[in-house]
């Protein structure tokens, strides 16, 4: 089976298709010098690194590491109907998750480990509510395609 062929792919699998494609976009954008300003400050991991994803989200190599794996995941399980609202959901969830540690920790301490800006927080937030929704609204009735 084609990996992007649509006809083949129920509403929930397109989903988790094109959400596994920008966050792999989003993870390669986060290595490109002018997309990512502070590129020369980039550092492995830690909240010392100076680098921005379109000047407002910090990003590190692990962080753009994270969306390259995420995304790569959403491709992957985008192939099964159940593989797709497991990413949806689990992802999402994942994701609330690192809003709500984002809004706890200090950002400027070694628990900021990702890292993770304020911006970023409320992007996971926005991502996290939407990937579930989308895991449970698409899934809500199971739509076969030939």
């Amino acid at each position: 089976m084609n990996a992007f062929k649509s006809s083949a792919r129920t509403p929930l699998q397109m989903a988790a298709l094109v959400v596994g494609a920008v966050f792999l976009l989003v993870g390669v954008l986060g290595f490109i010098p002018g997309i990512t300003t502070g590129y020369g400050d980039m550092a492995f991991a830690g909240h010392e690194s100076g680098a921005m994803l379109l000047g407002v989200f910090q990003v590190s190599i692990l962080h753009n590491i994270v969306h390259l794996l995420y995304g790569v995941a959403g491709i992957l399980l985008a192939r099964t109907w159940s593989g797709a609202r497991a990413f949806l959901i689990a992802g999402g969830v994942i994701y609330l998750v690192l809003w709500l540690y984002g809004l706890l920790i200090e950002k400027d301490s070694a628990a900021n480990f990702v890292p993770v800006n304020s911006a970023d927080d409320w992007l996971h937030f926005l991502l996290g509510v939407g990937m579930v929704a989308l895991g449970f609204l698409l899934s809500r009735r199971r739509v076969l395609t030939t």
